[in-house]
């Protein structure tokens, strides 16, 4: 099969399920680098929102939750995140 006869539609059928607004803590800390202030996420990422069990949040609001003010580590940064929007699914409706 040449390029111009490939079809257009994906080789693996996605779900049809409802979109979920915001993206995952991991997206976000995966586009950081370690360490960082907790200052220089908010300048980069503050406006992103991100996916939490009670629903869409922004990052920033977030981060005004967490005491440290410098992450070591990426598990460090999403431990912290994670204390404050809590484990668990995130909704889809």
């Amino acid at each position: 099969m040449s390029d111009d006869e490939e079809e257009d539609e994906p080789a693996v059928e996605l779900g049809g399920g409802q979109e979920v607004e915001g993206v995952p803590i991991a997206q976000v800390s995966a586009r950081l680098m370690w360490g960082i202030e907790k200052s220089d996420v908010r300048r980069r990422e503050g406006d992103t929102t991100i996916r939490t069990p009670d629903g869409p949040r922004e990052l920033g609001d977030v981060l005004d939750e967490i005491d440290e003010t410098y992450f070591d580590r990426r598990q460090t940064f999403e431990s912290a995140v994670r204390d404050v929007i809590g484990h668990g699914p995130v909704p889809t409706e």
